[in-house]
């Protein structure tokens, strides 16, 4: 590690609120421009209910404000989201110190893939769950039971699943760098696959609504993300100590062969 990583507490404190500060201003200026656009980035993220509800049928709101603090809501997260460059910019910035000098040239595709595979992961949430999340609810309309969905659940309902899935593909990123820094490997990632795939169902089942549908549908992209992650630790990851020995070995006996 470079002499930045030695730098005291206060230094790391100060450096902290330097990129929270930057985070919260990119935000900020992220929230002006699309808070706008509120009315149409409501519209678009209300679609997918709208297409399975029956002829005639809305949603609905019960207080008065409840328009206007929900186009507030959705102008921040929408901010949020065009301000994540400059965000996971930033986190990186803030191990980076820690970090040795040929780790500091993956800025780049860091920040790039985060983004990338967050929003990757938000939008199979609103193409390939929501329809048919939305269905199944929708089903149980009958001739005396209607459904009635005001904005403000739906809308939190909605962005709860948006950011769980965003934040469930950022997998292959997380553990490519505890692989990195030598905290997993591949070989511990195969070992630990059955308890893996265990705890992906209960996170699922914890993260969607209560059917089994939705579950294996955010289930499944989680356990292919795993697999994935299995590979990039195994060929972009620190080594285990006895394969970087056996490889010198290889090459100690290449060069005594020559």
């Amino acid at each position: 590690m470079n002499e930045d990583a030695k730098m005291p507490f206060t230094s790391h404190l100060e450096e902290l609120r330097k990129r929270l500060i930057i985070s919260a201003v990119a935000v900020g200026v992220g929230f002006a421009l699309c808070y706008g656009f509120s009315k149409q980035l409501f519209a678009f993220l209300v679609q997918p209910l709208r297409n399975v509800l029956p002829d005639g049928d809305t949603l609905i709101f019960t207080n008065l404000p409840e328009m206007f603090f929900v186009y507030l809501k959705i102008g921040f997260l929408a901010g949020a989201l065009l301000a994540s460059p400059v965000i996971f910019y930033q986190m990186w910035k803030f191990i980076a110190p820690g970090l040795y000098p040929n780790e500091k040239k993956y800025t780049i595709p860091f920040v790039c893939s985060s983004c990338l595979l967050f929003m990757g992961g938000a939008v199979f949430g609103y193409t390939v769950v929501f329809p048919f999340g939305f269905q199944f609810f929708i089903s149980f309309n009958t001739e005396y039971v209607k459904a009635l969905p005001a904005v403000n659940q739906y809308f939190s309902f909605s962005i709860k699943l948006l950011l769980a899935f965003g934040v469930i593909f950022e997998m292959p990123i997380v553990i490519l760098f505890l692989s990195k820094i030598g905290l997993v490997n591949h070989e511990m990632l195969r070992r630990k696959r059955k308890y893996a795939i265990i705890i992906i169902f209960v996170g699922a089942s914890i993260l969607t609504p209560p059917d089994v549908i939705t579950q294996i549908m955010m289930a499944g992209p989680m356990i292919v993300l795993f697999e994935v992650s299995i590979f990039l630790a195994k060929w972009f990851g620190k080594k285990p100590l006895d394969e970087e020995s056996d490889e010198k070995e290889k090459k100690d006996t290449a060069v005594q062969k020559v």
